[in-house]
C-alpha cells in the first residue's frame, strides 16, 4: 500500500520530494510566488508556489484555491523557522481536488450562534482543533491511568428503566409495552455491580441530564468516567480522584503544549496541579464562605459561584468532603461519627470552573438503603436488584464520576462547556 505522509511527519522528510493532500487554511501571493497554507488534521504546511518551478496549469491552479477546497500538492521539504510548524514546501505539483464554494466561516469575527449555526464546519478551525486534540489526550490518559492499575472498563446501559437520583432531570422515552424508559443519567448504580464482580471498573461514556439550566457548565448531554472499587473507603476515594486529576492534567501539559500555546492558555496554574490537594470539610468550607463575606448558611448547597470562592483561596483543585446528607444522593453513606453527614466528596477546580468530580463512599447496609429509598420517595420494585448486592456479599466500596467536558474546558481554558465537545447539546439546541 502506498505511503500515506502528513504534516507531523515531516521531520522525518526533510530534503525530500512528498506528496500531502489536505485543504486550503490560507493563501497569499506576492508577485510570481503564491503562499498556499495547507492543513491535513495534523498540522499546517506553507506550500510556496513560485512560477519559475512550475508548469503554467500548476500556477493557475493555486490560484483557482478557495478557502477549504481540497487539494494534492507535491514538493520538496525543507526546514524554515519562520514559516507555520517549522517547515515549508517547495511545490512542483498541485492537483485541485475539488473547489470549495463561497465557504461561510471567514477569518472576519462571526457571532457565537452563527458559529454554533455552522459547528460542522467551526471544527475545521485551528482553536476547535486544538481543544478537540486535548479531548483526545484526555481521553486517553483517563483509559491510561485506569488500565494501568487493573481497573476493567464496564459498559452501563444508557437506556434504564429509572434514575440514580429520582427523574425529574431524565430524558423520558416510550420504551415498547413496558412502559417509560429514561436515558441515562449516570452509569453508577450498574457500576457498583461490576466493581462487586470485577472488584475495580469504570465506566466510560455519554450521559443525559434534562437540566434546564442555561450556564456555560451545563451541558444535556456529556460523558463521565465513572470508577467504582471494592473495599474502598471515602479516604481512598479521594486518594484516587486525586491521582486521576495530577496524570491527566501533567500529561497534557506534556504532550500538548502546541494545541495549549493556540489556546492562548496561560498554564502557571495548570502546573500547581501537583498532589496533595487541599480537603476541607464542609464545615470548614461554610466557615471560608462566611469569612469572605458570602451570605451561606450551613445546610446550603454549594454553588457555582460559591465554588469559585473556594477554589480561588486555594488556587489548585480542592476537596470539599462531609456534606449534609439532606442535599445529597440516597446511596451515600452516613458519616458513622455524625449520621447527619454524607461519607461525599467534590473536587473543585480553580479559576472559576466548579465541580469537576463528586464521589462518595456507598451505603452498603442493606436496611440503611431501604431507609433511604424509602425517605427519598423512590419507587422500591425499581432498585430490587440494586438492593440485592446488599443481601449478597456487601462490602465498604465507593466511587465517583468525572465530567470530561468540564476537565477539558478547565485545562484548555474555555469559556463554555460548548467547545469541548464536538456538537454540543444544550437546552435551546440540538442541531446539527
Amino acid at each position: 500500500m502506498k505511503q500515506k505522509i502528513y504534516i507531523n511527519e515531516l521531520a522525518n522528510h526533510v530534503g525530500q520530494e512528498i506528496t500531502l493532500k489536505g485543504w486550503l487554511y490560507n493563501k497569499r501571493a506576492s508577485g510570481k510566488v503564491k503562499f498556499l497554507i495547507l492543513r491535513d488534521g495534523y498540522g499546517y504546511l506553507q506550500c510556496v508556489v513560485f512560477k519559475g518551478n512550475v508548469s503554467d496549469e500548476v500556477f493557475e491552479a493555486a490560484d483557482k484555491l478557495t478557502q477549504e477546497s481540497s487539494f494534492e500538492v507535491t514538493g520538496k521539504i525543507k526546514e524554515e523557522p519562520r514559516a507555520i510548524g517549522g517547515f515549508e514546501m517547495d511545490v512542483t505539483d498541485l492537483q485541485i481536488i475539488q473547489i470549495s464554494q463561497e465557504y461561510p466561516i471567514t477569518p472576519k469575527e462571526h457571532g457565537i450562534e452563527f458559529l454554533i449555526d455552522h459547528r460542522h464546519l467551526w471544527l475545521r478551525s485551528k482553536r476547535q482543533v486544538a481543544i478537540l486534540k486535548i479531548r483526545h489526550r484526555v481521553v486517553q490518559a483517563i483509559r491510561e491511568f485506569f488500565d494501568k492499575r487493573g481497573f476493567t472498563l464496564f459498559d452501563p446501559p444508557i437506556i434504564t428503566p429509572n434514575a440514580c437520583e429520582g427523574t425529574s432531570t431524565l430524558f423520558a422515552l416510550d420504551y415498547f409495552d413496558l412502559g417509560k424508559a429514561y436515558l441515562t443519567q449516570s452509569g453508577q448504580l450498574y457500576g457498583e455491580a461490576g466493581a462487586l464482580a470485577l472488584g475495580k471498573i469504570y465506566t466510560f461514556g455519554p450521559t443525559f441530564r434534562a437540566e434546564k439550566s442555561k450556564t456555560r457548565r451545563h451541558l444535556t448531554e456529556f460523558w463521565m468516567v465513572e470508577p467504582e472499587m471494592a473495599f474502598f473507603d471515602l479516604d481512598d476515594d479521594m486518594d484516587l480522584a486525586e491521582e486521576l486529576i495530577e496524570y491527566i492534567v501533567q500529561t497534557v501539559l506534556a504532550e500538548r503544549k502546541v494545541e495549549l500555546e493556540i489556546l492562548e492558555r496561560d498554564t502557571t496554574l495548570l502546573e500547581q496541579v501537583k498532589r496533595p490537594f487541599p480537603r476541607i470539610s464542609y464545615d470548614e468550607a461554610v466557615k471560608l464562605l462566611i469569612e469572605k463575606g458570602v451570605d451561606f448558611k450551613w445546610g446550603d448547597d454549594i454553588g457555582g459561584a460559591d465554588e469559585t470562592t473556594i477554589s480561588g483561596h486555594y488556587g489548585k483543585p480542592v476537596m470539599v468532603h462531609r456534606y449534609p446528607a439532606e442535599i445529597k444522593a440516597f446511596y451515600m453513606k452516613r458519616d458513622p461519627n455524625n449520621p447527619k453527614l454524607a461519607l461525599a466528596v467534590d473536587v473543585l477546580a480553580p479559576e472559576g470552573y466548579g465541580e469537576i468530580i463528586g464521589g462518595s463512599q456507598r451505603e452498603d447496609d442493606l436496611d440503611e438503603l431501604l431507609k433511604r429509598i424509602k425517605e427519598h420517595n423512590l419507587p422500591e420494585e425499581f432498585f430490587n436488584w440494586y438492593l440485592d448486592l446488599r443481601r449478597y456479599g456487601s462490602v465498604p466500596h465507593s466511587g465517583f464520576g468525572m465530567g470530561l467536558e468540564r476537565t477539558v474546558s478547565w485545562i484548555s481554558g474555555l469559556e463554555h462547556l460548548r467547545e469541548a465537545i464536538p456538537f454540543p447539546r444544550m437546552i435551546y439546541r440540538n442541531t446539527p
